[in-house]
């Protein structure tokens, strides 16, 4: 007969022992999922089975106590609401889930107020490590972070300095790639629109942007950058109509990511502008949905799954291990030509013109 939850009484693990007909201790691996394969299947089913029939909660409080880990996980990222961030928050989780962790998303929406409170939130819950998407170069709340002696490990962002190690892609050869397409095309006018400097993915694909052009040769008049104060829509179609008032010579774009990308198809629009026919535009990241936009879009496309796999399995072994020795996981970039660039029309022109003999 089925047994209904107690009211107001905790089930304790020894019920649920003699109930599934098997030691305490056998109950306590079985429902840490760090353990659980230490038994075999037909044992654990048995004792999940009694668990679920007896109402058993795990007290994650007092398991904490014991082993002083909370077993939560903190995150903190920029802006939740990006196409970047989802799909590497589901990376993380699915490592997380499997060890028997939980995590804590806090978004700052950029504002460093909110992040040092996010911060101070992740500390008063003592959670056993920090999973950080906001670092700048020299970021002050890694300090602080280190200072307190918990793991730390930041995606997408380095500060340059190692005291925590970071999981992000080849920008600068990322940023290159997208050069060498540009090049091919015959372009050699082109424009970039950079994100924020103080932050390491801004600086990296402004240095790949020069860095590329210089492999090519193209002469310094061939090129200009122009800043944008975020890495958001609005921020790369007020830089795109700022490049293109001091480049109106740019047959190409080069956006650092996807949503300065997009700003910079909408100032195109505003000024009677069309890409590729009149402007190339590639961005970064491949984030979704666009290639469904018109044109679809050229960009790179990074492994976000894969940084957020990357980055939990990093802080976990920092955490149960204490393996300290973890340096900066860089992965590979790729190149996702789509309809957004296309020869420039002059070199169009040139190549349909007819031989002079």
């Amino acid at each position: 007969m089925r047994r209904s939850p107690r009211r107001g009484q905790r089930v304790t693990v020894r019920e649920v022992a003699r109930a599934a007909r098997v030691h305490f201790s056998t109950v306590s691996r079985v429902m840490n999922p760090a353990t659980r394969g230490q038994i075999t299947d037909s044992v654990a089913k048995r004792v999940l089975k009694a668990a679920e029939r007896l109402g058993y909660r795990t007290n994650a409080l007092a398991a904490g106590l014991r082993t002083r880990r909370s077993r939560v996980v903190g995150i903190i990222v920029p802006y939740i609401d990006s196409p970047l961030y989802p799909p590497i928050l589901l990376g993380v989780e699915e490592v997380l889930n499997e060890r028997g962790y939980v995590a804590i998303i806090c978004n700052t929406q950029n504002d460093p107020a909110r992040e040092e409170r996010a911060l101070a939130e992740m500390m008063g819950r003592q959670v056993d490590g920090l999973i950080l998407g906001t670092a700048t170069r020299g970021d002050p709340t890694i300090e602080a972070w280190v200072k307190r002696g918990a793991p730390l490990v930041m995606i997408n962002r380095t500060d340059q300095t190692g005291r925590a190690p970071s999981v992000i892609t080849d920008d600068r050869l990322g940023i290159g790639l997208v050069i060498d397409h540009l090049a091919q095309l015959g372009h050699q006018a082109i424009g970039h629109i950079a994100g924020p400097q103080q932050l390491s993915t801004g600086a990296a694909r402004s240095e790949g942007f020069r860095a590329a052009l210089a492999r090519h040769r193209m002469r310094a008049g061939s090129r200009e950058i122009v800043v944008a104060d975020d890495f958001t829509r609005e921020a790369g179609r007020r830089a795109c109509h700022q490049l293109l008032n001091q480049f109106p010579q740019a047959t190409a774009v080069v956006a650092a990511n996807d949503l300065l990308a997009l700003g910079g198809y909408e100032a195109l629009r505003e000024r009677g502008l069309s890409c590729p026919k009149d402007v190339s535009v590639t961005g970064y990241n491949d984030s979704p949905f666009v290639d469904l936009l018109t044109p679809p879009l050229t960009t790179v496309r990074i492994p976000q799954r894969e940084i957020g796999i990357a980055a939990a399995r990093t802080l976990l072994r920092r955490i149960e291990d204490n393996d300290t020795s973890a340096t900066d996981v860089v992965l590979r970039p790729e190149l996702v030509v789509r309809q957004s660039t296309a020869a420039p029309r002059l070199a169009t022109l040139l190549s349909n013109a007819p031989e002079r003999r």
